[in-house]
């Protein structure tokens, strides 16, 4: 089964449930696959729909970080419970140690010297990561050791 279909599957159990966060959720998740997939011209794998995936849970974590500047704890909360539904179904995320040890090795791999090799390191830390870690994180992992 592919994920837009477990995600459609989950969607309908929880609609059924009364359960309209996790439904809301949901539906938005799978307009934002069926958008993407409108931009691309054809079904998206799994792969690409967890990168849809990503980019909604971003917008999330950038609203919690908006209403909790704003003092509205009310959608602070809300907010996190769709987070809590969307991460989910995303692959599970290694810690920043785990990642570290990752960057450390391909630093030395590479012969890495500053952030001159930057973007070198940068692209294959990611391409080995890809689905496990957040870009951000790996950026700022690799930026803290290069400069070091």
């Amino acid at each position: 089964m592919s994920l837009l279909e477990t995600l459609r599957k989950d969607m309908f159990s929880a609609t059924k449930d009364g359960n309209t966060t996790k439904a809301d959720i949901l539906k938005m998740a799978i307009a934002a696959i069926k958008n993407s997939e409108l931009e691309k011209g054809e079904p998206l794998e799994d792969k690409e729909i967890v990168k849809v995936l990503r980019k909604e849970v971003k917008k999330i974590q950038d609203s919690i970080s908006q209403f909790t500047t704003m003092g509205r704890q009310d959608l602070v909360d809300r907010e996190t419970k769709q987070l809590d539904v969307l991460q989910e179904y995303l692959p599970k995320q290694m810690s920043e140690e785990e990642i570290k040890k990752v960057v450390k090795a391909k630093i030395v791999e590479l012969e890495a010297e500053g952030m001159k090799d930057f973007g070198k390191v940068m692209g294959v830390v990611m391409k080995e990561l890809a689905e496990q870690a957040e870009g951000g994180m790996v950026k700022d992992i690799i930026e803290s050791l290069l400069n070091a």
